[in-house]
């Protein structure tokens, strides 16, 4: 998933309201969405891509409002009327609160490019753990598969 952004970049600086925005637009990564257009068009598929300065999309094994199946539909910031999903976004905060208990004053949470390190050498995502590796990691793997399994139904 490619999140295309000045701001993810650090290029700019932006007010807090416009970082909880980008998050949450980030979050939607490769999630089911609905995306309508400003000529009235829905899609429905995966959202695998997102340039942030425009908010021009990728959307993977689209349908559109006919039924047809799309691989891949491209739309451009300037038609995005709408984005919706019905998934509830990974809850990264919890988790990296979760993880403080068990690393006290050891955990930085980067909520807006959606990942948490533990100790400087362990980086968590919504996957598991995605880098890092040895008795760290693993304790942090389990961390995250006790967490999962409590807020999975």
């Amino acid at each position: 998933m490619v999140v295309q952004s000045r701001y993810l970049k650090g290029e700019i600086n932006l007010s807090v309201a416009q970082r909880k925005y980008f998050t949450e637009i980030a979050a939607l990564a490769d999630k089911t969405v609905s995306v309508v257009t400003t000529t009235g068009k829905t899609f429905n598929g995966t959202l695998i891509g997102i340039n942030q300065d425009n908010m021009s999309l990728c959307i993977a094994d689209a349908k559109d409002e006919s039924g047809n199946l799309l691989h891949r539909v491209f739309l451009n910031g300037n038609v995005v009327a709408q984005i919706s999903s019905a998934e509830k976004p990974f809850d990264l905060k919890a988790l990296a609160t979760r993880l403080e208990k068990v690393f006290p004053t050891m955990v930085k949470l980067y909520e807006d490019k959606g990942f948490i390190w533990v100790m400087d050498k362990v980086k968590l995502t919504e996957k598991g753990v995605v880098e890092g590796s040895g008795p760290a990691a693993d304790r942090v793997q389990k961390v995250y598969e006790q967490f999962m399994s409590e807020v999975k139904p």
